[in-house]
């Protein structure tokens, strides 16, 4: 297929797929399906190898938003049964990420629910990563807040942070149909309010929430324009209670296709499965990692994942390896530009991205979106008992691939990871 092959040759050659390449890939028909994850697989491998990132997920704050993001469970008037609670202390926090470093994750995500910070706040998000790393020698924290004002990328740095989350979620044309209280343009600020201080940039998208291919595309061209480290590949969790929750509109062949074209026009950034890869991709799941070098382990915000031992059997059967503390996860001519970046700003990071980004969740339920920064429909997984049909057609109800993470972070229950 010369349009794979050309797409091939793009990616190792790190040069930028055209508009209607892009949008071909997201064309293509299910008979060429394993051609198109062949060819991404291809690009995948030549910068990170057979290597899957880790990532996990710490839930500081959860509910009460005060944005109104549509896909969000955290949001403005949504009646999603979620667990709500104030800030973690910082050892309660600590612990909570414990459990997924201990479950081999390298990067923990530190996201509250919230429009964004308070300086307050980013003085008790500062403890906490300082709490985290004193407990975990060598992990990367993340951390997703929601907007950022002047000096506060510079605060986290300096406390410790090595990235910042703040997903874009969907083209710049349709942003204000799933948002009003913020725009997309303050997204933007905040992500590079983050590459200025010297933080490792992490931003994606959310796809199933009605948009267009040209929708999806945009979006993608942006991001790569702000020259992400880590772009999380998010699908709509259509939560009850949020104004989403009957558009089901992915099929896993669909978001197989989706990451394809990510990582076509983002060849060497950290590209992660976030939320909803359990409830859309199902039994796909292993084909994914061929596209994808990073996924979450485990639950995500307000939802839950399928077991974190589940995920590590699923790499090891697909013949993919747990990206090990001492490996950096962005290639050579990436991490050599973090760290100069670093050299310059002070700081543990940079958007050319020694450490790989974390990034929130992303779909389906945000953490409090502009809160988290992101739509965490990652805060959506579903319970690892849920039963998963092998194939489920495109716009078929589901709600109970949905399940409401009870355990972890906020409760007495252990966590899953």
């Amino acid at each position: 297929m010369d349009l794979l092959n050309t797409l091939v040759d793009k990616g190792l050659r790190r040069e930028l797929p055209t508009r209607e390449e892009a949008l071909a890939v997201l064309a293509t028909s299910d008979d060429e399906l394993l051609d198109v994850v062949a060819a991404a697989g291809k690009v995948r491998r030549q910068w990170f190898g057979r290597r899957v990132k880790l990532n996990y997920l710490v839930n500081l704050k959860s509910g009460l938003c005060p944005e109104d993001c549509s896909y969000c469970s955290q949001r403005l008037g949504s009646k999603a049964e979620i667990l709500k609670y104030t800030w973690l202390k910082p050892e309660e926090a600590s612990q909570a990420a414990a459990a997924g470093v201990a479950g081999g994750a390298k990067r923990v995500c530190l996201v509250a629910s919230g429009r964004g910070p308070t300086d307050r706040d980013v003085d008790r998000v500062g403890k906490t990563i300082a709490a985290i790393k004193e407990q975990n020698e060598g992990v990367e924290v993340c951390a997703c807040l929601g907007l950022l004002s002047d000096g506060q990328a510079e605060q986290l740095r300096e406390a410790g942070a090595d990235a910042y989350n703040h997903n874009l979620n969907t083209s710049e044309a349709t942003y204000g149909d799933i948002t009003k209280t913020h725009t997309y343009a303050d997204r933007v600020d905040t992500v590079k309010k983050a590459h200025a201080a010297g933080l490792s940039a992490c931003s994606g998208l959310i796809a199933g929430m009605g948009e267009s291919d040209e929708d999806l595309v945009d979006v993608v061209y942006a991001l790569r324009e702000l020259d992400s480290d880590s772009v999380p590949v998010n699908f709509l969790i259509p939560f009850e209670g949020t104004p989403l929750a009957k558009e089901w509109n992915l099929t896993p062949q669909r978001a197989l296709r989706i990451l394809a074209m990510v990582r076509f026009v983002c060849p060497d950034v950290e590209v992660r499965i976030a939320g909803g890869r359990e409830v859309h991709l199902r039994t796909l799941q292993p084909l994914a990692l061929h596209v994808a070098n990073s996924i979450f382990l485990g639950d995500y915000l307000t939802s839950e994942g399928q077991a974190g031992q589940a995920d590590l059997d699923m790499i090891a059967d697909a013949g993919f390896e747990v990206e090990g503390a001492g490996t950096t996860t962005l290639p050579a001519h990436r991490a050599d530009v973090a760290e100069a970046a670093t050299a310059t700003a002070g700081g543990c990071g940079s958007h050319g991205g020694g450490a790989s980004l974390c990034g929130s969740a992303g779909s389906g339920d945000t953490a409090g979106e502009a809160g988290c920064g992101s739509a965490c429909g990652g805060c959506s997984g579903h319970a690892e008992t849920a039963p998963v049909p092998a194939q489920a057609d495109a716009g078929e109800v589901r709600p109970d691939l949905v399940s409401v993470r009870r355990r972890g972070a906020g409760t007495d229950l252990a966590p899953n990871a």
